[in-house]
């Protein structure tokens, strides 16, 4: 079981429509491939999507971290060392997307060598978990086709609004279309990616109070600490951190702090195995968790839903899993499905996933 070699391979495919938000716009994956090779013959993979806009990360910045500095260090440890791993990439700062990355390739390798799911390996409470839909940013109407498109091919009902927009009555005539059209049997949520300020967001809230919204995400920034304070004191849903709270410190600060009632768990800035760190504190605490999505492909998708569903708090609520449907293509050999508003893991040992090599040979960026 023991890493004798590392891959990092980029790779770019087209997304039919940009996702829109407050803090950036996504038209291509330009994402890495990590594979953690072993002595056994075993590649373990995952997916880091670089996200510059929010981490600071590129996909130039992924290929770098992992070939220049990771590779050295984790080549010849075993694949249980998690913990000796995790001391070794945190000498280097930031770089989350590269270090889950190979975080999760490394338990996808484990459970091909020990011919078991990863799920089961972190939890295994379900095979399964519902899907909400992330909303960019367009005209009333397009949204509301884009969501019963989703509802009606898809059986999805959950949907996450980005906002943060300004004027902020641009993203509540959304909503109020959202809800109108949707009915009431749809669980609308918002976020705001740090778009607006704290008074914007409350008279945001205060005009949406009776669309039933079931959480509020990243309205305005965290550094604005008596704001943010503030407008979580006067929320009557649950105010989600997402990119203000990503390592167990920061969660800790964020809700004794006032910040935020819940919490967004990314496995494509955490891996499984800071993801399990996060997990726990947050049951610890009583905290709501939403399993999130970095604009992940089929394989970052596939890694959200088997850790979601290992767990009977981030299996709770529907996890963000829908935007690879936005993707022209992807690099698996069995696409994934939604159906009937769920995405369930796949049968067989590790992920249960596979590159499809002719597929990977046509999108990658180093041939």
């Amino acid at each position: 079981m023991k890493i004798i070699r590392i891959e990092a391979i980029p790779f770019a495919i087209p997304y039919r429509k940009p996702l829109r938000f407050a803090s950036g716009e996504v038209d291509t994956a330009q994402h890495v491939l990590v594979r953690v090779h072993t002595d056994d013959g075993i590649a373990g993979v995952a997916e880091a999507p670089p996200r510059p806009f929010t981490y600071g990360e590129t996909q130039d910045g992924v290929l770098a971290a992992v070939r220049q500095i990771f590779a050295d260090q984790l080549t010849g440890l075993e694949l249980t060392d998690r913990e000796t791993m995790r001391a070794r990439m945190e000498r280097t700062v930031g770089n989350p997307a590269a270090k889950s990355a190979l975080d999760m390739a490394v338990w996808d390798a484990l459970g091909k060598t020990l011919n078991l799911p990863v799920s089961e390996l972190l939890g295994g409470y379900t095979d399964r978990m519902r899907v909400s839909h992330m909303l960019g940013f367009d005209e009333p109407s397009v949204m509301v086709d884009e969501a019963q498109r989703m509802r009606d091919e898809h059986g999805i009902t959950t949907f996450k609004v980005k906002v943060g927009r300004r004027p902020h009555t641009l993203d509540t005539a959304v909503v109020r279309a959202l809800r109108e059209n949707l009915g009431d049997e749809v669980e609308l949520y918002v976020d705001g990616n740090r778009g607006w300020s704290a008074s914007e967001s409350a008279r945001a809230l205060d005009e949406m109070r009776d669309l039933g919204l079931t959480l509020a995400e990243e309205l305005c920034p965290a550094d604005d600490v008596l704001g943010r304070r503030w407008l979580v004191d006067r929320c009557d849903i649950p105010f989600v951190a997402d990119e203000s709270a990503v390592t167990p410190a920061e969660v800790t600060r964020e809700v004794l702090g006032g910040s935020a009632t819940a919490v967004s768990i990314k496995v494509a800035r955490t891996g499984f195995t800071g993801s399990l760190r996060v997990h726990h504190l947050c049951e610890g605490l009583g905290l709501e968790t939403v399993m999130g999505n970095q604009i992940d492909g089929q394989l970052g998708s596939m890694c959200t839903v088997v850790f979601g569903s290992a767990f009977r708090l981030t299996s709770q609520r529907a996890g963000e899993l829908s935007n690879f449907l936005d993707m022209a293509d992807d690099l698996l050999t069995e696409p994934l499905r939604i159906s009937g508003g769920e995405l369930t893991i796949r049968p067989g040992s590790g992920l249960g996933v596979e590159i499809d090599e002719d597929k990977l040979t046509h999108y990658r960026l180093d041939a």
